[in-house]
């Protein structure tokens, strides 16, 4: 069932269209774009607004060069010759309907792709044939090419020289005929070339009169000589005629005879419509409408279109059928009705909406009573206009209609307007009518208050300024303010007391009611506005801590990947050096060198250490036996001496010298434990050499390799004896390992260590001392 195009008018709806006419670049969408309805197919509502989106963010639609070419078209098929020029349009419109084809196919998303090639019986057809052959006939200036046919390319090819060979001929006559002449010049009349001669003296001249002046005054004289030679290029030039007027109808043919050139015109107007759409979304900041179901409708941030700077409101129908709004003139009620209206039509015909975001239904139609349609002639009032509207929207209401009435119950005695109204509302929740309704009628904000389905709303005001602030409040019945409004214009108090006294109890305890209510309001909205600033504030608070602690870590990753890098550069210069000196210190010879680099080798890391160690709190009970930390060594091991504030610090194979606050103690033990340890330490430092390597989980040739490294350093620095940890096991290690201490002449003995030190799991080997 078609819109009302009465209805359309009323919503501005005809602005719309206006807005996105201006947008088509081709007659054609200028046409589609004012000749818009809404659709009621939900199949097609959401086709149309597949191809917008494409068009927004898949496609980029260019339609240059495209023209409106359907009157060059009709009348070709009409068997009329069509003009260079006319060919050219209708071959760069067809040639720019193939690129957008093309263009269409490589970027498309889907929806525009269809549109193309086969939507609703059109599509842009293939037209090559038609396009080679009119560009390569017709040149940019709308003349017909030499090229164009072997016959014409030969004509001209002739036309040439037998031009200059009359101009020749006639530029020699010029001397001859120098006393008769009126101007001496040679010219052209009636394709002829001639000569101006004086008319009174052309009796003197052998030849034909082609042509006279204005003036009677010169007579164009064809001279006898050359008339042989302008009859050649007479016949020339009708030959020429002839074939290019031969080119123009063949061509005009082709056009005539292309059948899919119809559904390119379609398929480009309706391409035209769309891009249109897609620059009124962009123009306008428009958001694509979700489809929802019947009855449901919920706008977020919806603003008026057409209003510059236009107040955003949020509006909801659903479980509330009817909204009823009520507040002071120039509230903004009738833009809010007119909101809803565009957005549920600019819905259904396929366009973006005002909105941040919006769901609507697909309405069969939108039933409207907006605005005085008085009539003399018809001898309606505005009461009988609007009684005449309403009843139209009474018989055609339902769940799958819109509607839409302002001022109801205007016009007419307000308590019979009121009763009215209310029988009006009753009917519409009656056939489960949505819509919106505006009014200033006391009864009706009462009646709202205790119905169903109704529900009261009001335009925002602002007393203190006297103006409307075209915000939505929804839930409570709005004020007319006209008491207040006078009071402040200034009216005498005397009037404004007997007025007030002359509304009554009743009417001022309502206005007093709604007084009340919207001073809680502003307050619950100062409240509410206060809030959600400290909110924003907390938020960014936390953005900036959370900013400041993603560049704190992101600082300490590259300081420990610094400090990584370096500790990985300086591990492998000692690993280096350490070689270097185990392989020297197989030399007897070399061992005191060997032994003086190890010590300068432990300044030198002792000098690159980290500076920023936490030194060791003063009172840390070090002692010989404490187990400590050395970070400059990256190691842990007992304190087998304390000189002062220097320690010596068994690591490993090594005793380095280090600084008191250059180690942590490590965590205190219970003091039977630490007494037991000290015990066994003190006994045994004085005559074992408690080194001990490692090797559990090693493969073999890497763990005899460790082993090897280990009795050359501990023979070189004669420290005896060296612990080897192998595990238990299945014993393989353990075989292999001792297998290759048999053969090292720096081994004097092996055993395994004592059973509450490791038993079979480990090997103590002794190293000989010279």
């Amino acid at each position: 069932m078609p819109f009302e195009e009465a209805a359309l008018a009323t919503l501005d709806f005809p602005r719309i269209r206006a807005a996105l006419a201006t947008r088509a670049a081709t007659g054609m969408g200028v046409e589609r774009a004012q000749g818009l309805c809404p659709s009621d197919s939900p199949a097609q509502i959401a086709r149309e607004l597949d191809e917008l989106e494409d068009a927004l963010f898949g496609v980029s639609l260019s339609l240059g060069g495209v023209q409106d070419v359907r009157p060059l078209v009709e009348r070709a098929r009409d068997g009329r010759v069509l003009t260079g020029q006319e060919l050219l349009e209708v071959g760069y419109t067809l040639d720019a309907a193939m690129t957008v084809r093309r263009s269409v196919a490589t970027n498309s998303r889907g929806p525009l792709l269809d549109v193309v090639t086969h939507h609703a019986g059109t599509g842009l057809s293939d037209h090559t044939l038609v396009v080679r052959r009119v560009l390569e006939s017709i040149d940019r200036g709308g003349e017909v090419r030499d090229d164009a046919t072997p016959k014409l390319r030969e004509l001209r090819r002739r036309l040439a020289p037998l031009r200059d060979r009359i101009r020749e001929r006639l530029t020699n006559t010029l001397e001859q005929w120098a006393d008769v002449l009126q101007e001496n010049i040679v010219t052209l009349r009636r394709d002829r070339y001639v000569l101006p001669v004086q008319a009174s003296r052309v009796s003197q001249v052998q030849g034909i009169i082609v042509d006279s002046s204005a003036s009677g005054q010169t007579y164009f004289v064809e001279p006898a000589s050359i008339t042989p030679l302008n009859n050649e290029l007479a016949r020339l030039l009708l030959d020429e005629e002839a074939e290019v007027r031969r080119i123009l109808t063949e061509l005009s043919g082709l056009i005539a005879g292309d059948a899919g050139i119809d559904a390119t015109i379609l398929t480009l107007a309706e391409l035209d419509l769309i891009a249109a759409k897609a620059r009124l979304a962009r123009d306008w900041r428009l958001n694509r409408p979700q489809t929802g179901p019947d009855g449901e409708y919920r706008l977020h941030e919806a603003r008026h279109p057409l209003i510059d700077n236009a107040v955003a409101n949020d509006l909801t129908l659903g479980d509330t059928r009817l909204l009823l709004i009520t507040g002071p003139n120039m509230g903004g009620k009738t833009a809010t009705l007119k909101t809803l209206g565009l957005a549920v039509l600019m819905h259904q015909c396929g366009l973006y909406v005002a909105a941040a975001s919006a769901v609507l239904p697909v309405v069969e139609d939108v039933l409207v009573d907006i605005g005085d349609e008085q009539s003399i002639e018809a001898s309606l009032s505005t009461f009988a206009s609007h009684l005449k509207h309403q009843r139209e929207v009474l018989d055609m209401a339902g769940r799958r209609t819109l509607v839409l009435i302002d001022e109801l119950g205007s016009g007419t005695d307000p308590q019979e307007g009121a009763a009215l109204s209310q029988a009006i509302i009753e009917r519409l929740l009656g056939q489960d009518a949505r819509g919106v309704i505006t009014s200033h009628l006391a009864p009706l904000k009462l009646f709202a208050l205790e119905t169903p389905g109704l529900k009261n709303a009001s335009m925002g005001f602002d007393l203190a300024q006297l103006a409307p602030t075209y915000r939505l409040q929804v839930g409570q019945p709005g004020r007319s303010y006209a008491l207040a409004i006078a009071r402040r214009m200034g009216l005498p108090e005397s009037v404004m007391t007997r007025a007030e006294t002359i509304l009554g109890p009743e009417g001022g305890l309502l206005e007093a009611l709604l007084e009340n209510l919207e001073q809680e309001r502003e307050t619950l909205r100062a409240d509410l506005d206060r809030a959600a600033a400290a909110r924003r504030t907390a938020e960014a608070e936390l953005g900036r801590v959370q900013q400041e602690r993603a560049t704190i870590q992101e600082r300490r990753d590259e300081l420990i990947a610094e400090a990584a890098q370096k500790a990985e550069a300086l591990y492998t210069n000692a690993v280096e050096q350490v070689r270097s000196l185990r392989s020297r210190a197989r030399e007897d010879t070399a061992r005191p060198r060997v032994l003086e680099e190890l010590r300068q080798l432990r300044r030198t890391a002792q000098a690159e250490r980290p500076q920023t160690q936490p030194e060791t709190p003063r009172g840390d009970p070090l002692r010989a036996g404490s187990t400590v930390d050395v970070p400059a060594y990256g190691a842990s091991g007992q304190v087998l001496d304390v000189r002062g504030d220097e320690l010596v610090v068994q690591l490993g194979v090594m005793k380095v010298n280090v600084r008191r606050r250059d180690v942590r103690l490590r965590a205190e033990e219970p003091p039977k434990v630490q007494a037991k340890k000290r015990a066994a330490f003190v006994g045994t430092t004085a005559t074992t050499f408690q080194n001990e390597l490692q090797l559990r989980g090693h493969h073999v040739e890497e763990a005899v390799e460790e082993l090897r490294q280990a009795v050359g350093e501990a023979h070189a620095l004669k420290e005896s004896p060296l612990r080897v940890v192998h595990g238990k096991g299945q014993g393989v290690l353990r075989r292999l390992l001792r297998d290759y201490l048999k053969t090292d002449k720096r081994v004097e003995s092996f055993s395994d260590a004592e059973p509450n030190q490791g038993g079979h799991g480990v090997t103590v080997v002794h190293i000989r001392r010279s």
